[in-house]
């Protein structure tokens, strides 16, 4: 009998500690009963958050004013207010490849910076449900004679550093066989210096980022390539900050503040 209850006892303990490895927490609890991440933040009393700086309609730094604005501030300040019941945000300047690193350090709680949402990314980051949907496309100078991407075989693109266009790119490419070649860059006004000296033949990225750079010496060409789905980004285990704002978009969503904010901002 002694022998019988040995087993029983460590079939309970076995039994005990299968069901506790599939449990998933709950966001932990601060004393206030607010999820222990979102408490940090309004005792500190700011919301940090990277965005873009060099995105018109997006994330821009007026030179003359200093100030920030375009779709993705608006958004910024509409999590601040869920959070504080007012804005009360501290935004700092991200390009696509500092962005992850803020957020890793914790420099910065939300990054919302034309980031799109990949399986590799999610990973790594809480990706909220898209605000924005666009697609990898084209810009070459007019006079060029460029026409499409089968045109851009032999020819540099120029491409931000981390993003997604390099791939798309490459993927559309290797599809109809035509080799391309690619430099990277810190920011997109540097890509659009290097298209307007000829020291690359197009710059891609995402169309709506590109429809901010358009001047009358260049041309956006029709093709697109890889869906694009932008998603505000927050450290893996900040798991009631991403509760909030996925909350946040999903209000906006549904009451039609998120279309009037992409028709303010002229965005396609």
């Amino acid at each position: 009998m002694k022998k019988i209850g040995m087993i029983l006892s460590s079939l309970l303990l076995v039994a005990g500690l299968v069901t506790g490895c599939g449990s998933t927490p709950a966001p932990e609890k601060s004393s206030s009963g607010e999820p222990a991440d979102v408490q940090a933040i309004k005792d500190r009393g700011v919301l940090k958050v990277g965005v873009k700086v060099d995105v018109p309609n997006f994330g821009y730094k007026d030179p003359k004013t200093g100030e920030i604005d375009g779709l993705e501030i608006d958004l910024a300040k509409a999590v601040s207010k869920k959070i504080f019941g007012e804005e009360k945000i501290e935004p700092t300047a991200v390009t696509a490849k500092t962005r992850g690193p803020l957020l890793d350090s914790g420099d910065v709680d939300l990054v919302i910076a034309t980031f799109t949402i990949t399986e590799e990314r999610k990973k790594s980051y809480n990706f909220s449900d898209p605000y924005f949907t666009d697609g990898v496309k084209l810009m070459v100078k007019k006079d060029s004679g460029i026409k499409s991407l089968k045109d851009l075989d032999g020819k540099k693109i120029g491409v931000a550093q981390s993003a997604t266009s390099k791939k798309a790119i490459q993927e559309a490419a290797d599809k109809i066989g035509v080799k391309v070649d690619f430099l990277e860059f810190s920011t997109y006004p540097e890509i659009k210096a290097a298209l307007d000296s000829g020291r690359v033949d197009c710059f891609s990225v995402d169309g709506s980022i590109l429809f901010g750079y358009l001047d009358d010496t260049t041309a956006i060409l029709d093709d697109s390539f890889s869906p694009q789905d932008y998603g505000v980004a927050s450290k893996m285990g900040n798991d009631g900050l991403a509760k909030l704002v996925n909350d946040t978009i999903g209000e906006m969503k549904s009451s039609g503040e998120l279309d009037k904010l992409v028709q303010k901002w002229g965005l396609k």
